[in-house]
C-alpha cells in the first residue's frame, strides 16, 4: 500500500512538472496569439494578457492582403519540401553503406563525419565558399550547404543497424541487389525513423533565415523567416517613430503586426506536425536501441 502510495506521489510530482515545462512553453505563443486578435487600443493600454481584447481581425487582413507574404510563404513550404528531401536522400545515401561491415575504411569516414559536427570553418568561410561556387541569390544557396546533417545521420544509421540481417540476408540469397534491399526492405522497417528525422529536417529548414539573410538580395527568394525578420524590425522602427512622436493615431499597432506575424508563420509547421508525431517517439526510441 505504501509503495503504492509513493508511486503515486511520484508519478503526481512529475505530471506537474511537465504541465508547468508545457505551460512556461505554451503562455507566451498565447500571449502572443491574444496580441494579434487585439485591439490597437486594448494593446497600447496593456490590457492583453492570454485573451483577446477588442477581438479584431484587421492585423491579420493587412498581412494577407501583403502579396510579398503571400509569395513568401508559397516559396518556404517548396523551399522546406525540396530541402528535406534532399536532406533525407542524401542521410539515408551515406546511413545505409556504413552499416555494412564489408564497406572499407567505414570507421575513418565515419570519424571524418563526426569531426564536422564539432569543427566547422565559420561563417566567412561558408560564404566564400557559396559566392565562390555562384550559389548567390539561388534557391540552392538554402538547401547545399546544410544538405544532410550528422547527427541525423548517426540516428539513421544507429536505427539501420537495429533492423535483422537475416532480412538482408535472404534477400540477398533471393538475388536482391543492395538497392533493392534498401528500397524493398530497409526504408519501409524504417518509416518511423525517416518521418522523424524528415520532421526534424523541415523544421530547420522553416525556421531558418540567417543563411537567406547572407546568401538572398532576391525579394523573390526571401522566405517567410527572413520576411518576418524584415516585418519585426521595420515595425521596431516604426514603433520608435511613434513613441518619439507620440501619436496614437495609427492604423495597426507594431506590436500586433508583429504578433499576427508570428502566427501566420508558425501555424503551417504546426498543421503538419501532428500528422508526423505517432512517428516520432518511436523513431527516436528505435533509433538509439544499439550503440
Amino acid at each position: 500500500m505504501s509503495r503504492r502510495g509513493k508511486t503515486s506521489y511520484a508519478d503526481t510530482l512529475i505530471i506537474a512538472i511537465i504541465s508547468v515545462v508545457a505551460l512556461s512553453c505554451l503562455v507566451p505563443f498565447l500571449y502572443i496569439i491574444a496580441l494579434s486578435f487585439s485591439s490597437n487600443n486594448a494593446i497600447i493600454s496593456q490590457k492583453v494578457s492570454l485573451w483577446p481584447v477588442e477581438f479584431t481581425l484587421e492585423t491579420y487582413r493587412t498581412i494577407l492582403s501583403d502579396m510579398d507574404m503571400i509569395y513568401s510563404l508559397g516559396f518556404t513550404i517548396v523551399l522546406t519540401t525540396i530541402f528535406t528531401l534532399s536532406c533525407m536522400f542524401f542521410t539515408i545515401c551515406a546511413a545505409y553503406p556504413l552499416t555494412k561491415k564489408r564497406l572499407k575504411g567505414r570507421s575513418f569516414i565515419l570519424t571524418i563525419m563526426i569531426f564536422t559536427m564539432y569543427f566547422s570553418g565559420g561563417i566567412i568561410p561558408d560564404y566564400i565558399l557559396v559566392k565562390n561556387l555562384g550559389l548567390m541569390n539561388s534557391i540552392w544557396s538554402l538547401i547545399l550547404p546544410g544538405a544532410m546533417s550528422v547527427f541525423y545521420l548517426i540516428i539513421l544509421k544507429t536505427f539501420f543497424s537495429s533492423l535483422p540481417e537475416s532480412l538482408e540476408e535472404s534477400a540477398s540469397i533471393d538475388g536482391c541487389s543492395d538497392l533493392g534491399i534498401l528500397a524493398r526492405i530497409v526504408l519501409p522497417l524504417s518509416m518511423p525513423a525517416i518521418a522523424t528525422l524528415s520532421l526534424f529536417y523541415a523544421v530547420d529548414r522553416w525556421n531558418g533565415f540567417q543563411d537567406a539573410l547572407f546568401y538572398i538580395t532576391d525579394k523573390n527568394l526571401y522566405p517567410i523567416q527572413l520576411k518576418l525578420y524584415q516585418i519585426i524590425t521595420e515595425s521596431q522602427q516604426l514603433d520608435n517613430q511613434q513613441q518619439g512622436e507620440g501619436s496614437f493615431g495609427v492604423t495597426i499597432v507594431p506590436e500586433a503586426l508583429k504578433a499576427a506575424s508570428v502566427v501566420f508563420a508558425t501555424v503551417p509547421i504546426l498543421v503538419v506536425y501532428p500528422k508526423l508525431q505517432k512517428y516520432f517517439v518511436d523513431g527516436l526510441m528505435l533509433g538509439a536501441i544499439k550503440g
